[in-house]
């Protein structure tokens, strides 16, 4: 039987997961963990490069993360999960790839400047969120894995991994294989005003909301804006309620809704009600895992430092050989 090839890919505990976090990364990893010898990790560490003045919030989100991802079905048996910050040698690499990094190649990342606007209450004039993309590319390379799964938008942080690892090659010999990017089809997943999915616009839907939670976010979703009236025509192209069911809703219904709602003959108030329901009972099974890992705390710890032996047995093979390579 061939061997997997490996892959890998982490998350930063910033917050609650979201239905974009699930659509747009965990869907594609739980279904990749049968093919490939997956490595996830939580990224505590790139946590701080935004958040350094409130890293107390940081461990509760790390274990919350970790209770999300066995509960929609991340298994320690089939993947090995794990934290950055429990792993040293994702700081030694990092650390010596910086000193063969050139900065031009950081100043050009394009989410640079855009993660400075967007996040623009924030002081994020400092070397650690400018060089972060050396980190990341230390947490990638470390495992030497044949891809990174990513959205279209990530494409460049995998470029710029793809060139620390080729300037270290051809510098010291070849040791690190260059990670290719592996795209990932998601759906359409906006927040409840139309804007990205995300905890610091206050539009998400989380996977641990409650079914009142959920029924409540839902009511205030932006719909056809030009739809003033339930007697006036609908237009389910430009309603982010429509996207949600296209998701959560059968196939025979959806037809019916897009139907109905060009005709007026349904409400936003009736389209919203039925979205919700899906939705909830969507997310039903996920909810009552979370409920048992969260009433078995001890079982968590254990399953993710399984995961944490695993990966710093690799992560220190792999420093040896560079420290070897550099002589030190």
């Amino acid at each position: 039987m061939a061997e997997k090839k490996r892959i890998l890919s982490g998350m930063r505990p910033t917050g609650p997961l979201h239905l974009g976090n699930w659509h747009g990364a965990l869907a594609n990893w739980v279904k990749m963990q049968d093919k490939y010898d997956c490595f996830f990790f939580i990224a505590d560490w790139h946590a701080l490069t935004s958040d350094y003045e409130k890293p107390g919030s940081i461990s509760g989100y790390i274990y919350d993360m970790i209770t999300d991802w066995l509960s929609v079905g991340l298994s320690p048996e089939k993947s090995t999960l794990f934290i950055q910050s429990h792993i040293k040698e994702h700081a030694e690499l990092f650390l010596l790839l910086s000193m063969i990094t050139p900065v031009p190649w950081l100043e050009r990342n394009p989410t640079y400047k855009d993660q400075i606007v967007e996040l623009g209450n924030k002081d994020l004039s400092t070397f650690g969120f400018l060089g972060y993309p050396v980190l990341q590319a230390a947490d990638i390379i470390i495992y030497k894995p044949f891809g990174v799964p990513v959205g279209i938008d990530q494409v460049p942080h995998v470029e710029i991994t793809r060139e620390i690892a080729r300037r270290f090659n051809y510098l010291y010999g070849d040791l690190f294989p260059e990670p290719e990017a592996i795209l990932t089809q998601t759906p359409k997943m906006l927040g409840i005003d139309r804007r990205k999915m995300s905890k610091s616009y206050d539009n998400a839907i989380y996977l641990s909301d409650s079914p009142d939670d959920i029924f409540n976010k839902v009511s205030r979703m932006i719909t056809d804006p030009q739809r003033a009236r339930k007697s006036d025509p609908g237009d389910p192209d430009v309603c982010n309620v429509f996207d949600f069911h296209k998701i959560y809703t059968e196939k025979e219904t959806i037809d019916n809704i897009d139907k109905e709602c060009r005709s007026a003959k349904i409400g936003c108030v009736e389209c919203k009600k039925n979205m919700a329901q899906n939705l909830i009972k969507s997310l039903e099974p996920v909810r009552e895992k979370r409920e048992y890992y969260k009433a078995r705390p001890e079982l968590v710890e254990y399953k993710i430092s399984n995961g944490i032996q695993k990966a710093r047995k690799v992560a220190r093979q792999t420093m040896e050989e560079v420290r070897s390579a550099l002589k030190i």
